[in-house]
């Protein structure tokens, strides 16, 4: 006969049974980055719209500021249950990022199969982010923010599409494959609307692109295409530094980028065309020319070098050259420290006046350099740590 003591000791046994299989069969992983530092600039643009030098505190740069939650339940057949939501933020005041979102950075559901893919519906990169982020300067050193283009009209590295379901492929020899579309949420808009029917503006997105891994070379091909791009919430920001090409219709962008591993050299190389048109179907073009190596000199020190030249033409003109350089040394598996050093020159004009230099890819960092100066160096002392 089992005592009333033993049925407990039973009971709690089983219990903690069941506990650790559904424990072996799902899992929560709360992750983050926290990146903070001081940034020195040449020029930056003064009260007056004239040009002084600037010394700050800026944090997000080696990575944006962030904390997340990501998930995985085992449905059994080779398919699991997947979710990521992730929250960005600053640092320096603890105030949200992405407009105020919580979960702004990412926020989506879905289902992927062994051997097939993952299916997602939510907040989400586009592939000109997901697949040709690797490829670029600011995706693969430590000068990340002040390295990418400028305001990554083309990569769309601050850009999340809502309201859209995703596929990507897992790897099938050598190649995966992926797909986007965001829909505009609008009856009787379907593709979008400028806000010119009284009821509000609404964006369209599609996206697509493939990746290529062989041994010590990598490729990988995106295009994007956004309509209203104004519509979209936030709002994308459609200048560069005082240039203003707009693109209040639609944004289309497509880029190819390649890397090679020399060793511990790392090659790479990245191109992309981007098309902003505007509302009366005058547009401008922007391409953008990217290079540079990393060089792993230990363990734990790695030192970049990098070049990226951007011209717009068409409704707008502009050129920007620009030096990216930086070290980073790693003191644990998740904490590292960093410097950087930065040159951007710009040069043309528009009705008379001057294009402006702005490293970086948000006007939030340094902004325009002035009406004085078409050229920004910038100096950074940060460090990064990951959880």
């Amino acid at each position: 006969m089992i005592t009333r003591k033993a049925q407990k000791l039973l009971c709690v046994v089983a219990l903690g049974g069941v506990t650790g299989a559904v424990h072996a069969q799902s899992s929560v992983t709360l992750y983050g980055l926290i990146d903070a530092g001081i940034s020195y600039v040449n020029h930056a643009e003064n009260a007056s719209g004239g040009s002084s030098s600037l010394v700050k505190f800026d944090d997000g740069i080696n990575g944006g500021n962030r904390w997340g939650l990501k998930g995985a339940e085992d449905l059994g057949g080779g398919y699991k249950a997947v979710f990521t939501l992730e929250n960005g933020f600053g640092l320096a005041d603890g105030s949200l990022s992405q407009g105020g979102a919580l979960f702004g950075r990412q926020a989506f559901v879905g289902i992927s199969r062994t051997g097939v893919g993952t299916f997602t519906m939510g907040r989400q990169y586009p592939f000109s982010h997901d697949y040709l982020n690797r490829y670029a300067t600011g995706g693969l050193t430590a000068g990340d923010a002040y390295a990418y283009h400028i305001d990554t009209l083309d990569l769309l590295t601050s850009v999340r599409i809502n309201n859209s379901v995703k596929f990507d492929s897992v790897r099938m020899y050598g190649f995966k494959v992926g797909a986007m579309y965001g829909f505009s949420n609008a009856a009787g808009e379907f593709g979008g609307s400028n806000g010119n029917n009284g009821k509000g503006g609404s964006s369209r997105t599609y996206s697509f692109g493939f990746d290529y891994r062989n041994g010590p070379f990598s490729m990988a091909f995106a295009y994007t295409d956004i309509t209203y791009p104004l519509q979209e919430v936030p709002p994308l920001k459609l200048t560069l530094a005082n240039v203003e090409p707009l693109g209040e219709r639609d944004l289309r962008t497509l880029g190819i980028g390649a890397k090679y591993q020399f060793g511990s050299l790392l090659g790479y190389a990245l191109w992309t065309n981007t098309r902003l048109e505007n509302l009366d179907h005058s547009a401008a073009t922007l391409n953008i020319y990217e290079g540079g190596v990393v060089y792993q000199i230990s363990a734990p020190l790695e030192a970049a070098l990098g070049y990226t030249r951007t011209q717009v033409r068409g409704s707008a003109t502009g050129s920007w050259n620009q030096i990216n350089s930086s070290v980073e040394y790693a003191l644990s598996k998740r904490t590292s420290v960093y410097v950087l050093a930065i040159y951007q020159k710009a040069s043309g004009s528009n009705d008379g006046v001057p294009v402006q230099a702005m490293i970086g890819k948000s006007t939030s960092y340094f902004g325009n350099s002035g009406s004085d100066a078409q050229n920004q160096l910038a100096f950074r002392i940060g460090m990064r740590h990951r959880f």
